[in-house]
């Protein structure tokens, strides 16, 4: 894998990470190379593991899933089984869309998608305080997005 990018490879990332389903032509117009060199970079970016897929931003509002809620999991211990176990749970939980595995005061961070505070209280006292292990919940109620980026370039 390459250690170090270019001026024009970090463009192309930046470019594309914006809008993957833009044209060769039009990529290569906008990082100022000819077709068949950009489409090369592409190629090898895509193979040295810089771009590991291509996605559509799905709109979750437009499906009726508008309401997001953060939540912070603490599990009773931090042991293999516990997390795995807590890990496949998460897996098959469609209203779970992120989840990550923290340092600090708690073990997990959650964003839950649902349609209302009604579907997340739901989902919350169903399911998720259900799950093996789990010690206490924090829930965050985010107000706006304030950026989003899929990726950090710089």
């Amino acid at each position: 894998m390459r250690n170090v990018l270019d001026d024009i490879d970090r463009r192309i990332l930046r470019e594309l990470q914006n809008d993957a389903r833009i044209s060769h032509q039009e990529l290569s117009e906008r990082v100022g190379l000819s077709p068949s060199p950009c489409a090369r970079r592409i190629r090898k970016l895509e193979s040295d593991g810089y771009i590991t897929g291509y996605s559509a931003r799905v709109d979750e509002s437009r499906l009726g899933f508008a309401f997001s809620v953060f939540v912070s999991v603490r599990l009773d211990r931090q042991v293999d089984d516990r997390l795995v176990n807590f890990e496949q749970n998460v897996k098959r939980c469609p209203e779970i869309v992120d989840c990550w595995l923290m340092t600090g005061s708690f073990d997990y961070l959650l964003r839950v998608a649902v349609r209302d505070l009604d579907e997340f209280e739901r989902f919350l006292t169903g399911r998720l305080t259900r799950f093996d292990g789990v010690a206490s919940l924090e829930s965050s109620i985010p107000i706006r997005r304030v950026k989003y980026l899929s990726a950090r370039l710089d």
